[in-house]
């Protein structure tokens, strides 16, 4: 990074933090030419121009995340909230959720409780708050959300976790929704008089292939209200209330982990949880932060993964008759490449290599890097997280949000993290080299199994500074550029609008499942070869930070102007190939009809010669 030294902190190194989140130990802080921290410093005055943030422009900044205190004192103040991409009113153009967290206040009915909000696009750079009229402002303390059409009518429906009880927002096809948690069986209201869950992450998919949606929901804690695990509480020794012996918040060490929960499509509107059955509830009692749906192995079934904080991963591979097995340690994901478990926190799955197999990245703490672990295509995981470049550079930041992206459509799959400290306590010791408040990162996949950090040019979306917490990736402009959207912690959410150069093209795909594969198809993978690239897409439910991306599939073709061939591998088991008569479209493919619509720059248009 350009400008920057490093600083090696007094009396620090090698030692372990004993703070929230396990990490390798305090690092040599770095700081920019100007004497700031990387975490928010760094820039550069001139360079490529990937995004701008213009969440203004667009009718977002009205909107405000709340989430407790600014001492943030509990640990459930500091997690943050999620971000769902999804095209509730079926018009073709991605709308955005945002969930909200909550006060201690509000939730003791002494003050009004925020709101999440739901923002309709309007087609032209711009959004509307209709949340109200849509019914889901959700006046809870909100963490993360997801989305599917767990009902196969054709319309996506959105779920939310609380602090507290769920909801499952079941959507009514004429712009609104109908809270259903508790008719489907999915509410989550655990919770007594004091005791609290504190659900996050959530995923659909189909991993029994009865063509319905199932849901799987991650636990982080069960914590008694009434006693709200201050630092030198009764029930919480103090050196799990200390980072760098410095007083934080509590946690999760020390506290009591959370349950996972699978809900198996009865197919009726209802779920019956069988995640204790079938052994993925999460019997050590682990931090579950986000969990997704995902074929690991390649063998047509969806598997689970689950980002535990400060605790090992699980993964839990299908078995393709109803069951999974635990294969968290044989596989290689429980832990990174030094053995050691980390803070893990979101999770970005995708075929960065091009070879056909998806690794995964999951974020983590500062004080260590991201695990990029790279994937045999038998579910073997390797950390080559410093092998591909993307570890040295990431070490201070504290990593949330993340996504693999072409954002320049050549090809080859990017990375982009959404960064931002848990410890407002950072910015009184400058010393440390950290700040609260971070940039995002943005890795450019140079094709040969590594990657280059993109500079953060001064003005633009790359050198935002804000608390970045969740965060969702998908094309809101229908232009073929992803763009993210961040949900930031007590304040405005971040849109970064991608205005790269290049003039690549690039396909998009809403794929539409038969009657033996889920309506939205989750779980769909999908081969593309063009210019002699076989690159691979998967329909996934959830990911990131407790987010949930668009849908769609995207590729970037680089220069190649035609398609040689779509493969794709439905949900159901059939296989179907394909041809796309034209490059820089988004078209609907529905199972065993083919192409069934087409879209170029926001309106429909011919699908054939």
């Amino acid at each position: 990074m350009l400008g920057c030294v490093t600083v090696p902190v007094a009396g620090q190194q090698g030692q372990a933090s004993g703070g929230e989140m396990t990490n390798a130990g305090p690092q040599a802080a770095v700081f920019d030419g100007q004497h700031r921290p990387i975490t928010a410093g760094g820039f550069v005055k001139a360079g490529p121009v990937v995004f701008n943030d213009t969440a203004e422009q667009a009718g977002l900044s009205k909107w405000r995340n709340v989430t407790g205190t600014t001492e943030k004192r509990v640990i459930i103040e500091a997690k943050g909230s999620g971000v769902c991409l999804l095209d509730y009113d079926n018009d073709g153009w991605l709308d955005i959720y945002l969930v909200n967290g909550s006060t201690f206040d509000a939730m003791a009915g002494k003050a009004p409780s925020p709101h999440a909000a739901l923002f309709r696009n309007n087609h032209d750079g711009t959004f509307t708050d209709v949340t109200g009229n849509a019914g889901v402002a959700n006046d809870r303390w909100g963490t993360g959300c997801v989305v599917g059409d767990y009902d196969n009518d054709g319309w996506p429906d959105l779920f939310v976790n609380d602090v507290g009880a769920s909801r499952l927002f079941h959507n009514n096809h004429n712009g609104t929704f109908s809270d259903l948690a508790a008719q489907a069986g999915v509410a989550l209201d655990e919770g007594s008089a004091n005791k609290t869950i504190d659900h996050t992450g959530a995923t659909f998919g189909d991993y029994d292939g009865d063509g319905k949606l199932d849901l799987f929901v991650a636990g982080y804690l069960d914590f008694d209200l009434k006693n709200t695990l201050l630092s030198g509480s009764k029930t919480t020794a103090y050196n799990f209330c200390q980072y760098r012996d410095v007083k934080v918040m509590c946690g999760p060490r020390g506290l009591i982990g959370g349950h996972e929960h699978l809900f198996h499509n009865n197919g009726n509107g209802t779920f019956t949880d069988v995640g204790k059955k079938l052994g993925v509830d999460g019997p050590n009692r682990y931090y579950g932060l986000d969990a997704l749906f995902a074929d690991i192995n390649n063998d047509g079934k969806p598997d689970i993964l689950v980002a535990n904080d400060s605790t090992p991963n699980y993964l839990f591979i299908n078995q393709g008759n109803g069951t999974f097995k635990d294969e968290s340690y044989e596989s290689g994901f429980a832990l990174n490449g030094d053995g050691r478990e980390a803070a893990n926190m979101g999770l970005a799955v995708g075929d960065y290599k091009n070879d056909g197999h998806l690794s995964v990245v999951s974020t983590t703490f500062s004080d260590d890097f991201p695990i990029l672990f790279q994937n045999n295509g038998k579910g073997a995981f390797t950390d080559v997280s410093y092998q591909t470049g993307i570890a040295a550079s990431s070490i201070p930041f504290v990593k949330f949000g993340d996504g693999f992206l072409d954002y320049d459509n050549d090809g080859w799959k990017d990375l982009l993290i959404v960064n931002g400290h848990v410890y407002p306590q950072v910015d009184q010791h400058p010393e440390w080299g950290q700040s609260y408040a971070q940039r995002p990162l943005l890795y450019h996949n140079l094709g040969n199994g590594r990657f280059e950090l993109v500079p953060a040019v001064e003005g633009t979306g790359l050198a935002v500074v804000t608390v970045g917490r969740g965060a969702a990736f998908g094309d809101l402009f229908n232009d073929g550029k992803i763009d993210a959207v961040i949900n930031s912690m007590d304040g405005s959410p971040v849109l970064l609008r991608n205005v790269n150069p290049d003039h690549h093209h690039w396909v998009e795909m809403k794929f539409i499942g038969g009657p033996k594969s889920p309506r939205d198809a989750v779980g769909a993978t999908v081969y593309l070869t063009a210019n002699g690239i076989r690159q691979r897409g998967d329909v996934l439910s959830g990911g990131s930070y407790i987010s949930s991306n668009d849908l769609r599939v995207h590729f970037g073709l680089g220069d190649a102007d035609k398609v040689d061939q779509l493969e794709i591998h439905w949900p159901s088991g059939s296989v179907e190939k394909i041809r796309l008569p034209f490059v820089d479209r988004i078209y609907d493919i529905t199972e065993d009809h083919g192409i069934t619509g087409a879209m170029c720059q926001g309106k429909p248009c011919i699908t054939s010669h």
